[in-house]
């Protein structure tokens, strides 16, 4: 097979959460143990640092690639779904993973694709393991895909584990309550391995607290350490000053990740920096500035509030549940413009109404899909809106909805895209 019909065969072969939702996943860690053990254990062959999370996790990710990259570590970068190109998920410094890599891997992998029947998830987990112990790596940072306790990634012993935020997304899994949901993604703390939390809450501390005594894991609030003193945001650009509480001093950073949510996602990347350090890592002040100012060409992240087009001006943004929508609607507080456009398509096992209830009531909407059987029919995305008093026109795809957006578009107006990371993957280049 070429790489196209390898990448067919995957998507044919293997349960697909994208395509088929939860029923694609594995109540247990079974299918990715063997494969690993299959492949002699190569997540054992190369350090880490775990993430988890429901929002921040990818930024966080990246942010923490490009920081020890910059401090001329090779670096591993594992994260989930990719937008364009399934490589996206597997990247050292930088780099997609070659394709024929994944051609000889899966063919490599084929008999037990048969006996051990994996989903989609666990094939490209145990395939970055695979690839980051050729590439002999310095280190990997390594995603979790959905929870935390039962996902494929939790097979690894970290340097550090970093959890971003908590949030309601994925409720049918992972359960119905934050506590309920911090307790699955608290499930990546390892026996006496730091574990650093981003942001706490009053219904989850508690779960964190619990979670890192039973494994006797320091436990580090980043914002004990951490503090946004102030920001200022740019279109192409996000000044953040952060406060020591140790040395009292107050630094400085420019983010090219320019959305205002960065500035709860960069004390935990801070904070896991900090650890990373007093565990010997060598990481000094000025790789993690000039890092943090260019992770996107450092690492090649997109579709976090990415500005895709000055004229007209379109952002694009994978926000895509309660939180995330919060995120957006703040976003846009800081943004002065005349008429807002927004291309929105979600998929049908979100809480959309609760995403839409805090969306603008004065935008112009197109409601659109994916081109996935999981994307929620924009007839009925359209009805759902009506009842949040939030109105527009259907299309049945993103490519239509964009270009009446454009056609409408007048001098300072804004179009946004959000609500589904697959219909932000659409967006052509």
């Amino acid at each position: 097979m070429n790489y196209q019909e390898t990448i067919d065969f995957l998507y044919a072969q293997l349960p697909l959460f994208s395509r088929i939702g939860a029923a694609a996943i594995k109540a247990d860690l079974t299918n990715t143990l063997a494969l690993c053990e299959a492949l002699n254990n190569p997540q054992n062959k190369f350090k880490t640092v775990h993430i988890a999370g429901t929002n921040g996790k990818g930024s966080s990710s990246h942010m923490l690639a490009a920081i020890l990259q910059q401090s001329c570590y090779k670096t591993g970068l594992y994260t989930s779904p990719h937008l364009y190109d399934f490589r996206e998920r597997i990247k050292v410094n930088g780099e997609l993973c070659t394709k024929e890599f994944v051609v000889e891997f899966t063919e490599k992998i084929k008999p037990y694709i048969e006996t051990i029947r994996p989903s989609f998830f666990e094939v490209t987990v145990a395939m970055a393991f695979e690839y980051f112990a050729q590439q002999q790596v310095d280190i990997a940072i390594i995603e979790t895909g959905l929870g935390g306790r039962l996902d494929s990634t939790n097979v690894i012993l970290p340097e550090v584990c970093l959890i971003t935020n908590i949030g309601k997304d994925h409720m049918d899994i992972l359960g119905n309550t934050l506590e309920k949901i911090a307790f699955e993604k608290a499930g990546i703390i390892k026996e006496n391995v730091p574990v650093v939390v981003s942001e706490i809450l009053p219904e989850t501390k508690d779960v964190f607290e619990e979670a890192a005594k039973e494994k006797h894991a320091p436990l580090i609030f980043a914002q004990d350490i951490f503090s946004v003193k102030n920001y200022h945001y740019e279109l192409n650009g996000l000044q953040i000053e952060i406060a020591d509480s140790a040395t009292k001093q107050v630094k400085n950073y420019e983010l090219d990740l320019t959305g205002i949510y960065q500035t709860k996602n960069i004390i935990g990347v801070l904070a896991t920096i900090r650890q990373l350090q007093n565990k010997g890592w060598k990481i000094d002040e000025q790789s993690i500035s000039y890092a943090l100012k260019n992770v996107k060409n450092l690492t090649g992240l997109h579709g976090r509030w990415e500005l895709v087009s000055k004229d007209p001006t379109i952002i694009t943004d994978v926000g895509h549940n309660e939180d995330g929508i919060k995120q957006i609607v703040q976003q846009l507080k800081h943004i002065q413009y005349n008429r807002l456009h927004l291309i929105i398509g979600f998929v049908k096992d979100k809480d959309v109404s609760s995403a839409l209830a805090l969306l603008p009531k004065d935008g112009i909407y197109y409601f659109t899909k994916a081109q996935i059987p999981r994307a929620m029919n924009e007839k009925d995305l359209e009805i759902l809106a009506a009842e949040k008093k939030l109105h527009g026109q259907t299309f049945e795809n993103i490519d239509a909805a964009l270009l009446s957006a454009k056609s409408n578009y007048r001098e300072n107006d804004l179009i946004l895209v959000c609500g589904s990371v697959f219909l932000v993957a659409e967006i052509k280049k």
